[in-house]
Parts: structure tokens; sequence; C-alpha cells
């Protein structure tokens, strides 16, 4: 009787407990989420990032810059981390050093991490990026070094503080819309208020990630735009547009982090613009736009995660002569051209050969359903509107992601960059009627390349994307 007894009560404990089990089941099979934020404004002045014309170190701070981190793992324990900067760009040696110590620290792969610049160019100079646009002396490449070392260090502490602060979440995605930005190459930026229409290709979209815990509190919101954040162009620390946008959220859902990331905007521009009221009426208007998407029914992700990264080689053409980069050392016109110049020759007569080609990073993830592919470089809007036929007018598309290492044209920007009289046309930021710029000589100069891209970059670029889509498991879309 006592055994029988036992066994009766043991029953009606595993009947109690299944339900329990059951709710910690479905519990374990939910995303977990952690979000993390540091100051990366500089203490000291410093120069800033972005524009040529610049002279002199930065004068204070209109807003303060921001690293954030969103860590994502899903119910199987796979991670992923989007990290976005306050930055112009990041340059290859400071993301691969990054990205090692997440490996060592947190067995996180390249495949596993996204560093996403905004492309604010009021940011901070870092070391070995755009490194001839800018005449600075010993000092101030001291400053550069120091901050470029220590905001590495920032950055790999900020995602163990995400990965630490990991917990149940929803994660929801949806794509929004915002009209501010214009295509630079068709669109005279003197003529705007006279034009009736705009020219060019764009992309509107305004893709936006919610992240839910399970006490129902929005705990971080990471939207993105393609367009430069060239609103401003003066000597005060800021995040220009997306800088006020972030802000304008955290404002609308008190406890939220807001994280921007940059999209395939390199040939589009905000307009009008160069007022800090318009910075704050473009980063009201994208602020709106997410707004909308938040506030509407989003599709929920299932907590499936899957990653793919790669480096393709992007062919060069041949570097000029010395000849013609002798001719090139005697530009008066513009300081950094003849430094550019100057600094390749010099390399190749110390015996050190041009580098022929450039490792490209390609990156994709699938969060649910919802696929995300990240490239490198200033991207042209054209990769955007072809990624997005392949893989479904819902991508996610980033640029300026993990290495920033020139301006990445479409094949026809690089036909009208050569058809050029001078293949060596510079854009004029007052005139934007440079048409070979981002596809021209001096703009790779500039960055430390040693030439053009070769003419077939766009279709390697594509083929190896969706390569990696399909190690990721993204299909190609189906149109009907």
């Amino acid at each position: 009787m006592k055994r029988f007894s036992f066994y009766l009560w043991s029953i009606c404990f595993l009947i109690v407990l299944l339900p329990a089990n059951a709710a910690d089941k479905n519990d374990a099979r939910s995303w977990k989420a952690g979000v993390a934020r540091v100051t990366i404004t500089p203490k000291e002045p410093m120069w800033l990032a972005g524009y040529v014309f610049r002279d002199h170190p930065a004068e204070g701070t209109l807003q303060d810059l921001w690293a954030k981190a969103l860590a994502l793992e899903d119910a199987g324990g796979k991670r992923c981390v989007l990290v976005t900067l306050d930055l112009c760009m990041i340059p290859k040696e400071m993301s691969d050093w990054i990205r090692g110590q997440l490996k060592l620290k947190y067995k996180l792969d390249k495949a596993q991490v996204i560093l996403n610049c905004s492309h604010t160019h009021s940011g901070p100079v870092l070391t070995n990026s755009l490194s001839n646009a800018y005449d600075i002396n010993d000092a101030e490449k001291q400053k550069i070094k120091s901050y470029t070392e220590n905001l590495s260090r920032q950055i790999v502490a900020l995602v163990g503080a995400a990965i630490n602060s990991l917990q149940p979440a929803d994660v929801f995605s949806g794509n929004g819309f915002a009209r501010f930005q214009v295509n630079r190459r068709n669109n005279n930026e003197n003529y705007l208020l006279l034009q009736s229409e705009l020219e060019g290709p764009n992309d509107y979209a305004v893709p936006v990630l919610k992240i839910v815990n399970k006490a129902d509190s929005l705990i971080a919101i990471a939207f993105g735009y393609a367009c430069h954040n060239t609103v401003l162009r003066g000597y005060q620390w800021s995040g220009d547009y997306a800088g006020f946008a972030q802000w304008e959220l955290e404002k609308m859902y008190p406890g939220a982090t807001a994280l921007f990331f940059q999209g395939a905007g390199a040939d589009q521009n905000p307009l009008p613009r160069r007022t800090i009221p318009l910075a704050k009426q473009f980063g009201k208007e994208l602020a709106y736009a997410v707004e909308n998407v938040l506030s509407r029914e989003m599709p929920k992700q299932s907590p499936h995660l899957s990653f793919s990264y790669s480096e393709v080689r992007l062919p060069l053409n041949e570097p000029p002569s010395k000849k013609e980069l002798e001719l090139m050392t005697q530009d008066t016109t513009e300081a950094y051209k003849a430094r550019s110049a100057a600094n390749l020759l010099k390399q190749l007569n110390s015996g050190t050969p041009a580098i022929k080609s450039y490792p490209y990073p390609i990156q994709v993830w699938k969060i649910g359903d919802q696929p995300l592919v990240a490239l490198g470089g200033e991207v042209v809007i054209h990769y955007a509107i072809e990624i997005k036929k392949l893989f479904g007018a819902n991508t996610f598309v980033l640029g300026y992601s993990n290495d920033v290492m020139a301006y990445i044209p479409s094949a026809e920007i690089l036909r009208e960059s050569n058809d050029k009289e001078s293949g060596y046309a510079f854009y004029d930021p007052t005139n934007h009627d440079a048409i070979a710029y981002e596809g021209g000589l001096f703009t790779q100069l500039v960055y430390g390349l040693p030439s053009t891209w070769a003419s077939n970059i766009e279709t390697v670029i594509l083929n190896e994307a969706q390569r990696v889509a399909r190690l990721a498991g993204v299909k190609l879309a189906e149109y009907k």
C-alpha cells in the first residue's frame, strides 16, 4: 500500500510539473537579445573625417557620438552581434583586430559580427582610414593613433556587455520609407529647388528590427537608411541626421536603445542640406518613418539564425605610370590629389609593387525569415536594388560594413568614368556634376588604393553574394 501511494504521489508530481516544464521549454525556444552602448566622443580636439577641405581639429560637440551593440541568440544557442558606430568609416586593420579579439574572447567568427559605420562626416579620423585625404602633422597623428586603439578596445568590451545582458526576447522585422535621399549623380544640388522632378536610381526603404523582452518592453530598435550623413560640414562632433534620428526614437521609446545602420547610400545625399535645423528635420523624418513601422503589425521572426561570410578578391586595373604620377604630384588645384599621387609614387620607387586586387567583405545573415546582406566599402544604391531583385524586396542591405576601403561603383558608373575625357575627374561637393567621381582614379588614390577597379567588379560581387547567401540558407526570390 505504501509503495502504491508512493507511485501515485510520483505520478501526480509529474503531472503538476509537466505544464511548467513545457513552459520552460517554450521559453528556451525563444530568442535572447542583449544591447549595450558607449559614448565614443573624443575627449580632446581631433581632426574630423570625411571632408578634405577642413584645416583644423574639432571645436566642440553638437551631439555625442555612440557605439552600440545588439546581440542576438537563437533557440539553438547561435549568436550574432550588430555593432553600429557613429564614424565616417572603419579601416581593415582596425576591423580585423576587433573581430580577432571577439573570436578569442567570445568565440564569434567574422560571419557572426557586423561592424557598421553611419558614415557621419562629423566624426573623428581613424588611423589608416582615408589616409591621403588630410594634411595632418605628427602630433595630430599620435592623437588619432591613441584614439583608434582605445576605441578598438571599447568596441570589444561593448560586445561583451551586450552578450552579458542577453535575455529572452521576441524579434520582429519590417520596412518603412523616407524620401529625403537624392541621387547626387543625377541631380545638381545648386539647382535642386528649380527641378520639378528628381532623377536617378533610389532606394527609400527604412529597414527596422524591433526587439521586445518578455515583459513586453521595447529594448532595442535597429534601423537603417541609404543616404550619406552629410547634412553638416562644420567643426563639431555629431552623428548628423542619423544621430538626431536615434535621439528622437529614444525620446519616443524611453528605455529602448536605437541603433542606426548605413545602407548602400554612397551616391545618395540628404538634400537640401548644410544647416543644423535640416539635420534635425531629416532625423525626425527618419524617426517617424521608423515609428510608423513599429506602430503597425510586424512579422515575428522564429528563433533561428544562420550566417555566412566571405572575402572575395576584387581586381584592380593597372596603376598610373610613374611619369603620370609625377605629373599628378604637380596638381595645384587640390592638395590631397598631389599628396595621394606622391605617396603612391614613393611606394613604387621603394620597390613595393602596387596591389592587383583587394579582399572585399560580403556577409549574409538570416534572422528567422529576414535576410540581411552586409557589404564593405562605400556601396552605391545600384547594389541594393540588384540584391533586392535577387533575394526579395524586404531584404535589408547594409553598406559601410566591416571595412571601408573605397567606393564600390556599379558597372555603369565605371563605364561612365572611363568614358570621361579624363579618368581623373573628381567630384565637386558644391556642384555634384563630375560624373566620374565614384568610379574615378582620385577617389581610389585618396583611399590609398593604387588604381581604379576593374570593370567586372559588379559581377564578382553579386555572384559572390549569391554564393554566400546560399550558405546562409537565403534563397533567391520567386516573382510571379
